[in-house]
């Protein structure tokens, strides 16, 4: 118990720069205090003590802000940053090494009882701020899920996925260990290829204005002004083409 607690702790200084040291980290910090009261639950939850598990849920989401259902299975070095309206479902499984920011939920979508309803997170997955993550799917291994992402489907390993509904992007080729860590699901190397062409278009736009600029700054040295629409409709194709030549 005392070498997972000293574990949990080496990895949230490891990974939060504003912590300072193990007794602030053991005191102040919520994730910490909800992921070693979730273990007192699962504990009694597999001992057929399931009223006393969901009991001490309820006190570990009185003190933290943070639910764990006593049922899902939580992995070592686990690290709820700030973690307020944190959820996590009766079949969630998160692997070791992972990190998970606030506002995030590890739902279902199924009502039916005794079936795998929550996702998995395989080991370094990071889930960051508000984000969604709802189905009985998998993401894999050092995958992110980007903040206030709503997730409805699996997530192949190293990828990430961004946006409501949720798309993957390509896999990262910079990130294939854990060694790289991005925060709330940012990473520099695997930007939303939606923000890419969105940008792509603005640059056109930008870029086709200048152009028109320009055509009209050299009929202006030819002594042809376009201060009005119906003066530039009497210009053909040729004529520009000569004066921009």
């Amino acid at each position: 118990m005392f070498a997972r607690l000293r574990d949990d702790i080496h990895s949230i200084i490891a990974r939060d720069p504003a912590a300072r040291n193990a007794w602030e980290v053991l005191t102040c910090y919520p994730g910490l205090h909800a992921i070693v009261m979730h273990r007192w639950a699962h504990w009694c939850w597999l001992h057929r003590m399931k009223w006393l598990g969901r009991f001490i849920s309820y006190l570990a989401r009185m003190i933290t802000g943070i639910e764990i259902h006593p049922g899902a299975r939580i992995g070592r070095r686990v690290f709820i940053d700030h973690g307020f309206g944190v959820v996590i479902g009766e079949t969630a499984e998160v692997g070791d090494d992972c990190t998970i920011y606030q506002g995030v939920t590890l739902g279902g979508t199924s009502l039916h009882a005794g079936k795998k309803r929550h996702p998995t997170l395989e080991r370094g997955v990071i889930v960051g701020a508000g984000a969604q993550v709802l189905g009985g799917f998998t993401v894999g291994e050092y995958a992110k899920v980007g903040s206030n992402a709503v997730l409805l489907k699996p997530v192949p390993a190293q990828a990430t996925a961004v946006g409501n509904p949720a798309h993957v992007i390509q896999k990262d080729q910079h990130s294939r260990s854990a060694e790289i860590f991005a925060a709330y699901g940012v990473t520099p190397y695997g930007d939303d290829p939606l923000s890419k062409a969105l940008r792509g278009l603005l640059d056109h736009a930008l870029s086709q204005e200048a152009q028109i600029e320009r055509i009209l700054a050299i009929l202006e040295r030819q002594g042809i002004t376009c201060s009005e629409v119906p003066a530039c409709e009497k210009l053909n194709t040729n004529d520009i083409n000569k004066f921009v030549e």
